[in-house]
């Protein structure tokens, strides 16, 4: 072990899990990863991570067990399902959930490692492919505060505004709140930009000319060009936000309240999905406003 440092066991290699995992081994920590597909895991293992076989042999294997996964089902399969994590992990490990989920799911899984003597965290991440790639993220931590101090220099290898938000669960929350904010934003711009081309305005100069204004935010930045660009190669992709929506409108339902905006952008998404776009970029909610043909389609 580097340095006093856990071994972390590193299950969920995809666009933001793979560097993310890059960046822990640049930090000292030694890895052990699995992954559906086996080219990320060879990938890592080039640059010095330890392959594991199931997530069984990967929490034996580990002090710290991390899951960066695409939903619910898939974070509770892993957990507890045959050669789970459960089944392998020891007692007095850490389990650091970064996927995205269902608060009543983190909970749930927590409550089967807490009976092995396992002590969970859930730790949701905004910030795209970019983020994780430049270690940039922004993460959002529910745990107790002893189990937020174990996880917190793992989390300075991957992030850059770490916020310790309350009990677990309450990062799910958090990350709930934040893909609300960001799905309506770029429903917005979608919007904003469309009108300006069926209008005969040119949506770049627009663009420009919002960034300078009290419309200015970072998904207008980022997101606008891309729509501009038409460039809609995933940083995160659409079929993983409509989930994130989902999540957000039915966690607003449990707690008496009608969240509109996040159920209209999930039936924004749908129609994406339904069209055979589910894997582009969530930024190509843009497209369902007619385009004009003034640059390729990405």
């Amino acid at each position: 072990m580097a340095e006093n440092k856990p071994v972390i066991g590193f299950i969920g290699l995809g666009i933001m899990g793979k560097p993310m995992a890059r960046n822990l081994l640049r930090a000292g920590y030694e890895l052990v990863v699995l992954n559906r597909s086996r080219a990320p895991v060879d990938e890592l293992v080039a640059d010095g991570a330890a392959a594991g076989t199931t997530p069984r042999d990967v929490a034996s294997r580990s002090n710290v067990v991390i899951t960066m996964l695409p939903d619910s089902p898939d974070v509770e399969a892993v957990a507890l399902g045959p050669d789970g994590i459960a089944a392998g992990i020891k007692d007095g490990a850490l389990w650091i959930d970064m996927s995205t989920i269902a608060p009543a799911t983190t909970k749930r899984v927590a409550a089967e490692l807490a009976a092995k003597g396992v002590t969970s965290v859930d730790a949701p991440v905004s910030g795209g492919e970019k983020g994780a790639i430049d270690a940039a993220l922004s993460i959002m931590i529910g745990g107790s505060e002893d189990a937020f101090a174990r996880a917190k220099p793992i989390f300075e290898a991957l992030g850059k505004n770490i916020v310790h938000v309350g009990e677990l669960g309450a990062g799910q929350v958090t990350k709930a709140c934040n893909q609300i904010v960001v799905g309506v934003t770029i429903e917005a711009v979608a919007e904003a930009l469309a009108l300006a081309e069926a209008s005969g305005v040119d949506p770049s100069k627009v663009r420009a000319a919002l960034l300078g204004g009290f419309a200015q935010s970072k998904i207008l930045e980022v997101h606008g060009q891309r729509m501009i660009d038409r460039a809609f190669n995933p940083g995160f992709k659409s079929r993983l936000h409509r989930k994130d929506m989902n999540i957000a409108a039915n966690a607003g339902d449990a707690c008496g309240l009608d969240l509109g905006a996040a159920k209209l952008v999930r039936e924004r998404f749908d129609a994406l999905i339904e069209r055979g776009d589910g894997e582009k970029d969530h930024s190509a909610l843009r497209t369902l406003y007619p385009l004009r043909d003034t640059a390729p389609v990405g």
